[in-house]
């Protein structure tokens, strides 16, 4: 999957910037404020309907404008031509696919399958269980239309019993309880799907972590995945067990008002050597695992869905040293058509170039092609 070329109008920095891409690698080159981690973002938006750094789509409008507009072409088997208009008049997206208007996000994500990577992703290895979750959630969700679905529908459905563990709560209403028992049933249905998903994802996501570890690393270290599931699960029966954690847990939740038992209590640990990563990983381990995990999840995708993502880096090789960053840019050959934030200062020197590579320059709304 390429994409061809690209429009940004009075989104954050560009008032109206016209950019064509190489189907190989892109460099996008620029000072800090000169945008260019924002076109990676707009591209995020294409692929996903949302910004990847942005909660909200106001966010990203032009200071003393109405609304953004975003325009793409994607080729493939066949040309996609993507528009998306955001008018905080209205405070409504609208995005539009070969002119048809797309109203729901879950029949975009895994059409434009897309990985990216940014300094934040050290919230994947260092931070809370929560974002590991969301770093498989995401992967899964591209490749899978179902997971998607059901992730979607089990959030649903934890609010909704989140709810009325607050309303038993607050008012002692025991009407309430066979109501709680139904949405109780529906939390394992969703939760199991999600728990087998994930189970199978990790069995097989770890092989591709290997592999890129290995490119970069070498044989000195070991990576390993695991997934924590079902907190003090011991039996053979994931259903049998998660209604008796619930029943176990039943008075704290309706103490807590919360809900205390689910996939949306996992843990995926990561390991070199068999030592956590969190708890023991020096600060160049963490940043060559988050780098990994991407190449991984690039790879994983490719294999999955038969299509080629595009993959986008922010300013990474900075955090990076030379060996390492010598490793990558190798790696990068192996990839498909690959966007490269770098500042002005940045050594190049490290990375062989090609006559396919296309360097751009944002200076002040100008465009440059080298």
């Amino acid at each position: 999957m390429i994409l061809s070329s690209l429009n940004l109008k009075n989104f954050r920095s560009h008032k109206d910037t016209n950019l064509k891409f190489s189907d190989k690698l892109n460099f996008i080159i620029g000072g800090n404020g000169q945008g260019k981690t924002t076109v990676l973002e707009s591209i995020y938006y294409l692929c996903t309907t949302k910004s990847n750094c942005s909660k909200s789509d106001l966010e990203v409008v032009s200071f003393n404008e109405t609304g953004f507009e975003l325009n793409g072409i994607f080729n493939d088997l066949t040309e996609s031509k993507i528009r998306i208009y955001y008018s905080a008049l209205e405070n409504k997206k609208y995005y539009y696919r070969d002119s048809k208007l797309i109203s729901r996000s879950a029949d975009i994500i895994g059409k434009f399958p897309i990985v990216i990577l940014t300094p934040s992703d050290h919230s994947i290895t260092q931070g809370a269980p929560s974002e590991r979750r969301k770093f498989i959630d995401s992967i899964i969700s591209q490749a899978s239309e179902n997971y998607l679905r059901t992730i979607i529908d089990y959030g649903r459905t934890l609010r909704q019993r989140s709810s009325l563990l607050f309303q038993i709560k607050d008012n002692r209403n025991k009407n309430i309880f066979s109501e709680l028992d139904a949405w109780t049933e529906k939390l394992v249905e969703s939760g199991l799907i999600i728990i087998n998903y994930r189970k199978n994802f990790a069995a097989d996501f770890i092989k591709f972590i290997v592999a890129s570890y290995k490119i970069i690393m070498g044989e000195t270290e070991v990576p390993t995945l695991r997934y924590s599931f079902l907190e003090n699960y011991g039996g053979s029966d994931f259903k049998v067990e998660f209604f008796r954690l619930l029943d176990l847990k039943r008075n704290e939740e309706l103490r807590r008002s919360t809900n205390l038992v689910g996939p949306h209590r996992d843990e995926i640990l990561f390991e070199i050597n068999n030592m956590s990563l969190k708890t023991y990983g020096s600060q160049g381990q963490h940043k060559t695992f988050q780098v990994v995990l991407r190449f991984a999840e690039f790879f994983y995708l490719k294999e999955v869905m038969g299509v080629v993502p595009l993959f986008l880096l922010d300013d990474i090789f900075g955090e990076l040293d030379t060996k390492r960053s010598l490793k990558i840019s190798e790696y990068l050959r192996e990839l498909g058509q690959t966007f490269i934030t770098m500042t002005d200062l940045t050594n190049l020197s490290f990375m062989k170039k090609n006559d396919n590579d296309k360097y751009i320059t944002l200076n002040s709304g100008a465009v440059a092609y080298g």
